[in-house]
């Protein structure tokens, strides 16, 4: 059989899916149905939300839960969107589709998953695999020099820290920590609820209050005594974030305190470099877990001596979190001060760290090597899910 025409490749991430096909760019979409209180008869689907006019009080219909796809009607109508003629057009039949799925994922979730490709989409070949392994063959590709690197995922329901040596993932010094965009957007709506504004309700909302107004604090006391003071014009932290009226403002933007008289404001202080820190430090919300740096560094024991050097100078840092200003300066620091003195540290963020594992699977469908990775419909047909876990090593 030759090689199917195209290659489709769908990172599959907990709140946006990016995809495309291999000889376009990738496009970011909303992993999610959502329901709006003013159009409750029709459900958006993906970016289908950016027709909506009222977003306040949005219902949220997701298909992955703690960081695994457990919901599939959500997940099919969500995929049968994208495959469609109003987003990307995919010919399924004549495609080769390379998915990614979390680490560790569940056996039941996995064949469902290859049943589903296989049985009802009729792809013509099929890859299953980690985005971090997409994101070492993305840096290995830009680095050919390196033969380590440790891909740290600061995705929507947890970080991942993965150390990969030649190009091999080191299941042994995989590590987990339970924090990710979810809890940091959920955090913010609590204290923001307490403080000011019932937003409980205001997931999207909040969530862009997250993203605009957030940063990582390089001196966390320091920021904080500059928070404490009352007078506006020694506080170098303070802000104005203007929300959205959905008539002449459709997305909130920051401002200086005091400047928006005639609009509903929410006054940003300390909970914009309070918010990140949890990835830092998870216990601050009760999660009795390592930050990110001290989960690079107990990462690392678990790897041999002699690939550290080369695995502390090849950090890379991917997923949405990861573009919080300031996040690259701090993990670089706190690995600085936890690693060897011997060793340097280099820790690098893509230019788009949410769609790097997207373009790792656009370089890997070039790849010659590509044909002997991938399960074709045939041979599925004949041998079933066995030949999948052999294959699809995760």
């Amino acid at each position: 059989m030759k090689m199917s025409s195209s290659v489709f490749i769908l990172d599959n991430g907990g709140y946006t899916a990016k995809v495309g096909s291999s000889s376009e760019s990738a496009q970011a979409i909303p992993n999610c149905i959502t329901k709006a209180k003013s159009e409750k008869r029709r459900p958006f689907i993906g970016n289908q939300i950016e027709e909506c006019r009222d977003i306040s009080g949005l219902y949220f219909m997701l298909p992955f839960q703690k960081g695994y796809l457990i919901n599939w009607d959500v997940q099919k109508t969500v995929w049968d969107y994208i495959f469609s003629k109003e987003c990307c057009s995919v010919n399924l039949n004549q495609t080769s589709m390379i998915i990614t799925e979390p680490p560790f994922n569940f056996p039941s979730i996995q064949e469902a998953m290859v049943e589903i490709f296989f049985e009802e989409f009729e792809v013509a070949s099929l890859l299953r695999i980690n985005p971090s392994t997409l994101s070492c063959y993305n840096y290995r590709h830009k680095n050919s020099t390196s033969k380590c690197c440790i891909i740290v995922d600061v995705g929507y329901s947890f970080c991942h820290v993965i150390p990969y040596v030649n190009d091999l993932k080191i299941k042994a010094g995989i590590r987990r920590i339970d924090v990710g965009g979810k809890l940091l957007t959920n955090h913010l709506k609590e204290i923001l609820s307490y403080r000011q504004l019932n937003v409980m309700d205001e997931t999207y909302v909040v969530n862009q209050v997250k993203e605009d107004c957030c940063f990582v604090s390089q001196d966390f006391y320091g920021d904080m005594n500059i928070a404490k003071r009352l007078k506006l014009e020694e506080n170098s932290i303070v802000k104005d974030y203007v929300l959205p009226d959905f008539t002449t403002v459709r997305r909130g933007y920051l401002t200086e305190p005091g400047t928006n008289a005639d609009q509903q404001v929410l006054r940003m202080n300390n909970e914009r470099f309070m918010i990140p820190e949890i990835l830092f430090h998870p216990s601050d919300v009760g999660i009795k877990q390592m930050g990110i740096p001290e989960a690079i560094i107990d990462c690392l024991k678990a790897c041999e001596q002699e690939t550290w050097p080369h695995l502390l100078s090849n950090i890379v840092l991917t997923g949405g979190s990861s573009k919080f200003p300031g996040f690259q300066e701090r993990v670089q620091k706190e690995v600085r001060a936890l690693a060897p003195d011997e060793y340097a540290i280099e820790v690098h963020l893509p230019e788009d760290p949410i769609t790097y594992a997207w373009e790792g699977g656009k370089l890997l469908s070039k790849d010659p090597g590509y044909a002997n990775l991938i399960v074709k419909r045939e041979e599925y047909e004949e041998e079933g899910q066995a030949l999948c876990y052999d294959k699809f090593d995760i």
